[in-house]
């Protein structure tokens, strides 16, 4: 339910930062030239890796605050047993003339990362971020071995979509149906862009924010009522998860319509995952004043017995959610979740290829889920994921430049224990990686 990291300032952790929204039918050139003072501050990153460069006249003070060297030291070991010691900078591209995507060589693989300097004198690094890590000639099934450490259940797949059903290319556990956070979301898109499909609704259509009460969202501190475009809230639901957006769809485009997609789509098990549920409903169903209402939900056996269950406790569910209810622990994701499989939502991202039209296709790209290098080797990445403690998935579909289209999606859950965005993210750039390259 909450939306994956974006780029942090001042911070340097393993991330799936989102990289620069690319256009879904167009590549673009980088025609940004990096200033002197960010390519000198690159030239001396490598030492700085190492634990050999001056650490105080690097960074800003601000970012030696929330990372001290320690912390720094602490982190490149873990890098270090992973993809071995840092080597050269194989590859930068400039996002602006102070920030750049950096392709990082070390001896047993390559790390992406983000850097940003400070445009004033003496052009202290004010940002660095590790966005993924691969191994030196990574291949399909070192990154099946990846995945099979993850604690928990997990799994992952690669397929080419065509003129025919999609063609499982790679995969672990493809058919195993798992939770999926805010990437149930891709239903809602969906439902308004077969809508929009119908002629029923139209993207500048006009809806007015409606108020639930949740955390986290851009939206979540606007006025109740405010007036958005049907395109502009869904752009929201996609690019930030803001879950206000995504529950105003809901009521605009009627539950029902949410809740045929899924079969519509593709879904092999629908009746697990219906009805879909609001973000709304999910927090409030996982709120421990509400464990009686928990313990009904978890008894009833078929949709029908659920959307009873929602029906009768409507009341109750719409009281405002404590943000405390995810304290970092995993709350009934076995039950109180949405639910698909990676071959599900091969099908869902292949009905959207087909069906959705441009203008959703462009929504989805807003934030392509990746960083830049590996976004660069795609003419078009289309994103959307999702997690809350314990659970975590990510969806790709994509357009390789000469021209064929394949969806990777893939996940990751434990009841015990909280996932690790990070881990997982560079799990799933991996694959991407390899479907650049795949035949």
């Amino acid at each position: 339910m909450i939306r994956l990291a974006s780029a942090i300032t001042a911070v340097l952790i393993l991330s799936a930062a989102p990289a620069v929204a690319r256009t879904p039918f167009q590549d673009t050139m980088n025609s940004i030239d990096a200033s002197v003072s960010l390519t000198d501050r690159i030239g001396e990153l490598i030492p700085i890796l190492k634990g050999e460069g001056n650490y105080n006249a690097y960074f800003s003070a601000a970012f030696r605050e929330q990372v001290p060297k320690a912390k720094l030291d602490a982190l490149m070991k873990q890098v270090e047993a992973a993809i071995g010691t840092p080597v050269s900078i194989e590859k930068i591209t400039p996002a602006t003339p102070f920030a750049a995507t950096l392709r990082v060589g070390f001896t047993k693989g390559v790390a992406t990362m983000r850097i940003a300097v400070d445009p004033n004198t003496p052009h202290r690094v004010t940002g660095l971020l590790i966005t993924g890590t691969e191994p030196r000639g990574d291949t399909l099934s070192q990154l099946e071995a990846s995945f099979k450490t993850l604690p928990g259940q997990s799994g992952y797949a690669i397929y080419a979509l065509s003129d025919g059903a999609p063609k499982l290319l790679a995969g672990m556990k493809p058919e195993l149906s798992a939770p999926l956070g805010s990437s149930f979301k891709l239903w809602v898109l969906a439902a308004a862009a077969q809508q929009v499909a119908d002629g029923t609704r139209h993207w500048s259509d006009i809806l007015p924010l409606v108020h639930t009460n949740l955390p986290g969202g851009t939206l979540s501190s606007w006025p109740d009522g405010a007036p958005l475009t049907l395109q502009s809230l869904t752009t929201f639901m996609l690019s930030q998860s803001d879950n206000s957006a995504t529950d105003t769809l809901i009521g605009a485009l009627g539950p029902d319509k949410v809740d045929a997609m899924v079969s519509a789509t593709g879904v092999a098990q629908p009746d697990r995952t219906l009805p879909v549920l609001t973000t709304a409903q999910a927090f409030a169903l996982k709120d421990p004043a509400n464990a009686e209402i928990l313990a009904a939900w978890q008894s009833a056996t078929s949709p029908d017995a659920r959307r009873a269950v929602l029906a009768q406790h409507k009341a109750a569910l719409a009281k405002p959610v404590r943000e405390s209810v995810f304290s970092g622990k995993p709350v009934a994701v076995d039950s109180v979740e949405w639910f698909a499989s990676p071959a599900d939502e091969a099908k869902v991202l292949d009905w959207l290829r087909r069906n959705a039209g441009d203008t959703a296709l462009t929504l989805m790209a807003v934030n392509p889920g990746t960083n830049a290098d590996i976004a660069g080797k795609f003419a078009y990445i289309g994103y959307k994921g999702g997690s809350e403690p314990g659970v975590i998935a990510m969806n790709y579909l994509v357009r390789r430049k000469d021209g064929r289209w394949f969806a990777v999606t893939g996940n990751w859950h434990r009841d015990d224990a909280g996932v690790k965005t990070e881990s997982f993210a560079s799990l799933m750039n991996r694959a991407l990686a390899l479907t650049a390259k795949i035949d």
